[in-house]
């Protein structure tokens, strides 16, 4: 497998990285903000078009990689900066520029292949289940936490005890302060 090969499935891995996040993201908050049902149906399609939005992305690059190129062509002074490129970079441009669309190519193969777009809409329904699942978890761990049960509970009882002294305690005093001063003292008759 030559460079190019690998530079593109390298590419393809961070891509497909990048869509399982975003459509586990979408999971998420269309199930807790939106409080939508799970559809594979629109998420399909949010992940199919999360496909095309990257290869676009892709694409792109390989476009401004194309013009830089085009710019250094023919340019044999010394470079200003990490993007002033000369023509000694040309190869390097040329290389890459494939790269991009290698990756924009498989991209939009992918997106276009509803078995594809299946198994990314798996991945990422089980990415985001993973995620609910460790918090329910973490949440009844701690909720249900009794003292006998925490093995940190003696360690951390020092600290909790001087929080609640210094914290707690001085703020529960200011509020019954503040309470008591807004309740207008009852007259007597």
């Amino acid at each position: 497998m030559g460079r190019t090969a690998e530079a593109i499935d390298e590419g393809l891995s961070i891509a497909s990285a990048a869509a399982r996040l975003t459509v586990r993201n979408h999971i998420l908050v269309e199930a807790i903000a939106n409080d939508s049902p799970y559809d594979p149906e629109k998420v399909g399609a949010f992940a199919r078009a999360t496909l095309v939005a990257l290869a676009d992305e892709q694409r792109d690059a390989a476009a401004l990689v194309r013009r830089q190129r085009k710019a250094a062509w023919g340019k044999y002074s010394d470079s200003h900066g990490t993007h002033d490129y000369r023509d000694r970079d040309t190869r390097n441009l040329r290389r890459r520029e494939r790269q991009y669309l290698g990756v924009a190519k498989e991209l939009r193969r992918r997106a276009d292949d509803p078995e594809k777009v299946r198994e990314l809409v798996t991945e990422a329904r089980d990415a985001a289940w993973g995620d609910v699942e460790s918090n329910l978890q973490r949440r009844l761990r701690v909720e249900g936490m009794r003292p006998e049960y925490d093995p940190d509970y003696a360690t951390m009882r020092d600290a909790r005890m001087q929080a609640l002294r210094l914290v707690d305690l001085p703020r529960l005093g200011a509020h019954r302060r503040r309470l008591a001063q807004a309740v207008p003292e009852p007259e007597s008759d």
